[in-house]
């Protein structure tokens, strides 16, 4: 990873981040504190990064989730927990999605499926960004100066050691988040239709090639709906 960041720099920052990067950034912010980077640009590379990528991944769903969904109905169901946490919690999931491990590029996807306003997303999202990159950029800041101050020149040891705790914890906090998550979708009830009005069963057109099926109160809301692809 140092090598990495060696070679590409801050640029680096912004590609990892763009893909996943708690990594990268707390690194990063560690070098900082050796003065081989600079703290604030490492912060605005992660940000633009991490913010870059949820807004690609969000126009991809907007466009083009619905018919990824009819094409592979299993995706859909693999997702709708999060169908129901956006409907449940909607302004909570935006901000905290990328705190989650292993749910960051899910999310953005199921967000723009839903019909979550751009502006909205990109406002929430930005916000998102920049809590995220000033966390992790700072926090590897200041583990950097506590590893200097306690153990010298295994400062650099420890740090390998830490990682490689953070992952494991890492991977063991995401089946342990996505177990809760489950369960707290399905805890969650489909939102149940008020009228049949218009002799369509209840569905209701929420974007271009998605409707909510029998479950789904009127309101218009997609984020309140369970989102079912149109036939093509």
């Amino acid at each position: 990873m140092e090598e990495f960041l060696s070679t590409w720099g801050y640029l680096g920052i912004i590609i990892w981040t763009f893909f996943e990067g708690e990594t990268v950034v707390i690194i990063a912010g560690f070098l900082a504190s050796q003065g081989v980077m600079d703290a604030w640009l490492v912060m605005l590379s992660g940000m633009f990064g991490s913010f870059c990528g949820d807004q690609i991944y969000y126009y991809i769903g907007r466009r083009y989730g619905t018919p990824l969904l009819a094409r592979w109905p299993t995706l859909g169901r693999k997702i709708e927990w999060a169908f129901r946490l956006l409907r449940k919690y909607e302004t909570a999931f935006i901000l905290s999605f990328r705190f989650i491990y292993g749910v960051r590029n899910v999310s953005p996807f199921v967000i723009g499926i839903s019909g979550v306003p751009r502006l909205r997303f990109l406002l929430l999202n930005l916000i998102a960004a920049a809590i995220w990159a000033n966390a992790f950029t700072f926090g590897g800041y200041f583990l950097g100066h506590a590893l200097e101050t306690y153990l010298g020149e295994y400062k650099f040891h420890a740090l390998g050691a830490f990682v490689a705790l953070a992952a494991l914890v890492g991977v063991g906090q995401w089946l342990r988040t996505r177990r809760q998550l489950r369960r707290i979708a399905k805890d969650t009830p489909p939102c149940a239709s008020d009228s049949d009005d218009d002799g369509d069963g209840g569905a209701l057109a929420l974007a271009p090639g998605v409707t909510a099926t029998g479950d789904c109160r009127s309101s218009g809301n997609a984020a309140e709906c369970r989102l079912q692809p149109q036939p093509t």
